[in-house]
């Protein structure tokens, strides 16, 4: 074997597979994948093999695309059979909310590039004459889906591989993998050892203990997952079509046309069991091929359902019971990217259907490690999503949760409470006493609205009843004084003197010159795309408070850390600063009797920052917020954040002071046209594509992706980010909805919601740059027209923030 490569990809399933093709593919031949048994021999083999082109998250539904467009041709690329069934799916919809998910995915495939169409009851007979259709609203009609032999997909991706230059070694049981001075890695062997520049842990169910080696946790729960093949069907005997593959809340599960038999899996809704639970959920390292003992009990619920709905399968004999374990992450997607804290480790597990995800996640991490990039956004995805406060407990309360819910429909407004609360602050009791209706970010509770005792919230993807209690906080705001916890926030103290150095070459804007000053600026790639967005105030010659949102922290610490040298310290101070957000034109009123700080204007001007005593506690004093009003972001020590709040409440009392949330929060600054990180800005995206030019200043100096971004402007964009009005009733923008122009689609929206303040939904999407004339964006499955603005329908000039 080599003793030298420049990657090394430690697993053979078809995550691992699927990346070593798709690197390799990519231009880097360099590649070698060591499997400890046969390829395939962990969770692969054992798989069911489905390949759905449906599902809630568009990014996800990008991935799953790629794979259904590879696996059909995989066998003419490589001369390797894939086993592949394009015989379409089916998802059955019982109720109106589950219509309507239906009717905002479709958008997906508008956009993405999968076909789709929703059906009535006869069709869906027609499809399948041996469903019975009793409650079935509508179906989810894929045609560009089906199921693929997983073996041998795998080995086909494996064979092609190897022939764009790959190298896999099989019975070859990694042992460890240590970080080497310079850098690169030594990963041992059975067979010895490899020093390499990256390293990715492909390792399924066994990910945990290949991260472990260089002590990153990576958040999975091994699962045991079920499912049975009938014996053969005489009525399956004279068929020329094959069924559709059926997917069915109702039961939990996915039922189909197994050759001439019938095949049903379940995912149970409670009672699940962890896959090697007496190991603690670890595998035994020298494992291959297992499965466990099937147990009918277990499942019989739903599997009974699933028999109802196709009666024909109740009749035959149980041919086999195949269990064996999945890993699932807390979220339910995978992990694909960087892992934290470690150069050049790669995670590419976490997959919980890898048959249908393998080869896109494959490609798209392969373009991330090869050109800095990939070419859709991998936030959902990237391993940093979740930081030490996803324990073991945690993720395996999660996990169970995404495994007893696999076939839920994914309303908007659902909170997963399973392993929270997990990060509080010290107002979350209170808070909660006042009726916050708390969401999750990041392990942080947030609130996202405030309602009476006894409220509940309809989940739908229209407009809910939480419509009018959104508004009231967004008059309060606009009107009187708001207070909110936004303590999720990342915050880094960057300090000594190579800070404004360290700084300055990593963000794309200026620095602010003078102590006090604070700008918003960008993390770029080196291919100019935007990976960080950063507030930054300068606290003195070289001590900088920076800022991101809650979701970013691990990606911007490790932007901070690899770029720092000895003369820089970053000191991650998230827990030991807690903020609250009073904003709204009484703010100032409400703050300064607090203070003995002169809060007028000419002394603490707009976007800049002090360190200021309010009510007998220090806080850094930023005079910035995400709402558009006058107001100040007050950041003290979380030890001390209740006092604050009491003070500021008391104080507040004559000035009409009110609690108000992110919904809130996010229909605020809408109206203002502030993007979203994670939304409008995205690695997929450089500056001048998001229309945030002004962020940018090429003559400061060199600093990481200038040249990209100048070539950019220079050359011409792919798309351009537009704000408008959409011509809604009862449904707002959710994310992901096609743009059209006539009978073309043009773009693709990012976020949106309704203005309260000024009564109009507004959206941001992305367009073609050549897309003018009238524009339509299609809402449950109905067109809207949409009318591009230019300049935020709330103070386009600013002079509240500057009251």
């Amino acid at each position: 074997m080599q003793s030298h490569a420049k990657v090394v990809i430690v697993g053979g399933g078809m995550m691992g597979v699927g990346l070593a093709y798709h690197l390799a593919e990519e231009g880097w031949k360099d590649v070698l994948l060591i499997e400890k048994g046969e390829l395939t021999s962990g969770s692969t083999w054992h798989a069911a093999g489905q390949c759905p082109s449906f599902i809630g998250n568009y990014n996800m539904a990008k991935i799953h695309h790629y794979s259904n467009t590879l696996y059909p041709r995989l066998e003419e690329l490589t001369g390797h059979p894939t086993g592949w069934h394009g015989c379409g799916g089916v998802r059955l919809a019982t109720t109106e909310e589950e219509v309507d998910w239906f009717r905002y995915v479709s958008g997906f495939a508008a956009n993405v590039g999968f076909q789709m169409e929703i059906i009535g009851p006869d069709r869906i007979k027609e499809l399948n004459p041996w469903l019975d259709i009793t409650g079935v609203l509508a179906g989810a009609h894929t045609t560009m889906d089906g199921h693929v032999d997983p073996a041998s997909a795998c080995n086909a991706m494996a064979v092609g591989a190897r022939q764009l230059g790959a190298t896999i070694v099989r019975h070859n049981r990694v042992t460890g993998i240590n970080r080497l001075p310079s850098g690169e890695f030594e990963v041992m062997t059975e067979q010895g050892n490899v020093i390499c520049e990256h390293v990715v842990n492909a390792g399924g169910c066994y990910a945990r203990e290949v991260g472990a080696w260089l002590g990153v946790e990576t958040p999975i729960t091994n699962m045991e997952h079920q499912y049975l093949v009938t014996e053969p069907l005489t009525a399956f005997q004279g068929i020329d079509t094959e069924l559709p593959v059926m997917r069915d809340p109702a039961t939990a599960g996915y039922y189909r046309q197994e050759q001439k038999a019938g095949l049903v899996g379940i995912y149970e809704h409670f009672g699940a069991k962890e896959a090697w639970a007496a190991r603690g959920g670890f595998p035994e390292w020298q494992s291959e091929n297992e499965l466990f003992e099937g147990d009918i009990d277990r499942i019989s619920p739903w599997l009974e359902k699933a028999l109802e709905r196709m009666p024909i399968f109740a009749n035959a004999g149980i041919k086999r019971i195949i269990n064996g374990a999945i890993p699932h992450t807390p979220d339910g997607n995978p992990l694909v990217g960087p892992a934290h804290g470690v150069p050049n480790f790669w995670q590419c597990c976490g997959s919980s259907i890898g048959i249908a995800q393998g080869a896109g996640c494959g490609k798209y991490l392969a373009q991330w490690m090869v050109h800095g990039d990939a070419e859709i956004n991998m936030a959902s995805v990237d391993p940093r999503r979740f930081g030490a406060y996803a324990t073991a407990d945690y993720t395996r309360a999660k996990s169970f949760d995404d495994y007893h819910n696999m076939f839920e429909t994914p309303l908007p407004g659902r909170e997963i409470l399973a392993g929270r609360p997990s990060r509080v602050t010290p107002l979350y009791e209170t808070l909660k006493a006042k009726g916050a209706v708390f969401t999750e970010v990041y392990g942080w509770e947030r609130p996202k609205y405030f309602a009476p005792a006894g409220f509940a919230e309809k989940l739908q993807h229209r407009r809910t009843n939480t419509f009018d209690l959104v508004a009231a906080e967004c008059r309060a705001v606009r009107e009187r004084v708001v207070v909110m916890d936004l303590s999720s926030f990342a915050k880094f103290d960057v300090t000594g003197p190579g800070a404004e150095a360290l700084l300055d070459r990593l963000t794309a804007n200026k620095l602010p010159k003078k102590a006090g000053g604070i700008n918003l600026t960008h993390v770029l790639s080196d291919a100019g795309r935007i990976e960080g967005e950063w507030t930054i105030t300068r606290l003195g010659a070289d001590r900088f408070y920076v800022l991101s949102g809650a979701g970013s922290e691990r990606q911007a610490l490790d932007h901070l850390t690899a770029a720092a040298g000895d003369d820089v310290t970053i000191a991650n101070v998230t827990d030991v600063f807690g903020m609250l957000v009073l904003a709204g034109p009484k703010a100032r009123d409400v703050l300064a009797p607090l203070s003995d700080a002169d809060l007028s204007n000419p002394s603490f001007r707009w976007l800049s920052g002090q360190e200021i005593m309010i009510a007998g506690v220090p806080v850094r004093a930023l005079r910035v917020n995400y709402v558009g009003e006058l107001g100040w972001e007050l950041h003290a020590p979380m030890a001390e954040l209740a006092k604050l709040y009491a003070a500021i409440w008391a104080e507040g009392q004559a000035h009409g002071i009110a609690d108000f949330g992110s919904h809130a929060v996010n229909s605020l600054r809408i109206e203002k046209a502030y993007r979203g990180f994670g939304a409008e800005l995205t690695n997929e995206i450089t500056l001048i594509e998001a229309d945030s030019e002004r962020f940018f200043a090429p003559d400061k100096g060199p600093f990481k992706g200038r040249d990209a971004t100048l070539a950019a402007r220079a050359n011409g964009i792919a798309t351009r980010l537009v704000y408008a009005e959409v011509a809604a009733t009862d449904c707002d923008i959710y994310g992901g909805e096609p743009v059209m122009q006539g009978d073309k689609v043009v773009g693709v929206c990012t976020s949106g919601g309704f203005g309260h303040a000024t009564g109009k939904s507004l959206t941001f999407a992305y367009l073609n740059p050549d897309a003018t004339g009238a524009l339509e964006v299609v809402i449950m499955g109905q067109r809207r027209a949409l009318t591009l603005l230019a300049e935020p329908v709330w103070d386009p000039t600013n002079a509240r923030q500057k009251a």
